[in-house]
């Protein structure tokens, strides 16, 4: 009998990334790899990668250089990069870190067997195209049972948007959603797999416009509600959003959906008319802030999270206070902030930028007042009651963790036949990032 072969793979980044691995791990399956946490015992290593964050080129350059013992110790060790930074750097990695044996782009990847035929037989292998066909046609179905209650599902990729400091248009190329019938096989089988909570995924996903088995283009919301009524799947979410494309249907799919729960991630990025125009977002502050005022109104309850770039190029102090100004309207859950850095090849990276001890000091003021928001939203559940859905283990004995309803982290004394399954629980304790509770 053929040994088993061994696949280690790298994720760094989104959500979408780490949904793409776990394709790519089934498709690798079929070819007879099992993963493995120890890179040393691998034969291919795979490193799934992002374009989003600082210098991410240079982070797997020096991932790469790390690997070069593994190559040299074993000849036939197979190095792959995927992923956005394969998309944009192409055969410059190859040429910088000639141990790579393999660079896929994020639409390409189930032709993985294909390309490591290719190198068996002494080529490298270069796959960045985006092709017309749809990759998830030619990926293997879902039949492993999932190894965690909540999982990804990718309906939506690309964005049309073009906002000035992304590089998604350029990576992930346009908008394009997944057909309905396909998303809802997916996601009776993760279900069948013992998934219970769904996040739907995209760049753009409230974008989303598949193609309904009634022949019409369905929007998000439709196929929220044909989720809704998958047995056995008790949550939904999705992310990630843009204000642009938060249709009257979404919003009241979250007054009326029991299955949706009430946690939205809907980036802003400032509270700036000007700096939004620069960023070219497409919305001002008060069209944001009345979306929220709508969002509210359908569901009061709702937990908000945001996005924020601070120091953009041109980025004034009377447009960052704008910015505060925005955040202490919308009073957020959580958030996630960064100081401005360019991406080669988007129009913000040939501007001024703003100096960076100006930036590093306006970042330090808003994480400060997102995070005097974020302790009070913790605060506030002490007492009430949620639903979580258990998802491992805790670190003490007898302990469970899992999400609430707002995707708070939550450990409960519980037991372990509760792994998997939705639990009323009373909040006693709120730290910064976490509650704890007990069982009603």
């Amino acid at each position: 009998m053929t040994a088993t072969k061994k696949l280690h793979i790298k994720t760094y980044g989104c959500q979408m990334n780490v949904y793409d691995s776990e394709r790519m791990v089934e498709a690798m399956a079929a070819e007879g790899y099992e993963t493995t946490e120890d890179a040393g015992e691998a034969d291919l290593i795979l490193l799934n990668t992002c374009h989003i964050r600082e210098k991410a080129a240079e982070k797997v350059y020096s991932d790469l250089g790390r690997l070069r013992p593994l190559k040299d110790a074993k000849p036939d060790l197979r190095i792959g990069v995927a992923g956005c930074v394969a998309q944009a750097e192409g055969g410059e990695i190859m040429a910088r870190q000639p141990l790579v044996d393999l660079v896929v782009g994020p639409q390409t990847y189930h032709r993985l067997p294909a390309m490591l035929a290719r190198v068996a037989a002494g080529e490298k292998a270069l796959d960045t195209e985006m092709p017309e066909e749809d990759k998830f046609d030619h990926l293997p179905q879902l039949r492993t049972p999932a190894a965690k209650p909540s999982a990804f599902l990718t309906v939506q990729e690309g964005c049309d948007k073009f906002c000035a400091f992304c590089v998604v248009p350029y990576t992930r190329g346009a908008e394009v959603s997944r057909p309905v019938t396909r998303l809802l096989s997916e996601a009776r089988a993760l279900v069948d797999r013992g998934v219970r909570e769904i996040t739907l995924l995209g760049q753009n996903v409230n974008a989303y416009h598949g193609a309904g088995p009634d022949g019409r283009t369905w929007s998000l919301a439709d196929l929220i509600w044909a989720l809704d009524g998958i047995e056995g799947l008790a949550r939904i979410r999705f992310t990630t959003s843009h204000p642009n494309d938060m249709t009257d249907d979404l919003i009241s799919a979250h007054g009326d959906c029991a299955k949706l729960m009430p946690y939205l991630h809907l980036p802003v990025q400032s509270g700036s008319d000007r700096i939004l125009k620069a960023m070219n977002r497409k919305h001002g502050a008060a069209e944001y802030i009345k979306l929220i005022d709508k969002l509210r109104a359908a569901r009061p309850d709702l937990a908000l999270s945001g996005d924020f770039i601070v120091g953009f190029p041109g980025e004034t102090e009377a447009d960052f206070e704008a910015t505060l100004d925005l955040v202490r309207q919308v009073r957020y859950a959580a958030a996630y902030s960064f100081r401005y850095s360019p991406r080669p090849g988007t129009p913000a990276a040939e501007r001024p930028e703003v100096p960076t001890e100006v930036a590093v000091e306006r970042l330090h003021r808003l994480q400060a007042l997102l995070t005097e928001q974020q302790q009070a939203a913790q605060a506030a559940m002490i007492g009430r009651e949620t639903n979580v859905l258990f998802e491992k283990a805790g670190r003490l004995p007898g302990q469970l963790v899992g999400k609430s309803d707002y995707l708070q982290a939550v450990h409960a004394d519980a037991p372990e036949s509760m792994l998997g399954r939705v639990a009323r629980v009373r909040v006693t304790v709120a730290k910064t990032n976490s509650l704890a509770a007990e069982l009603v």
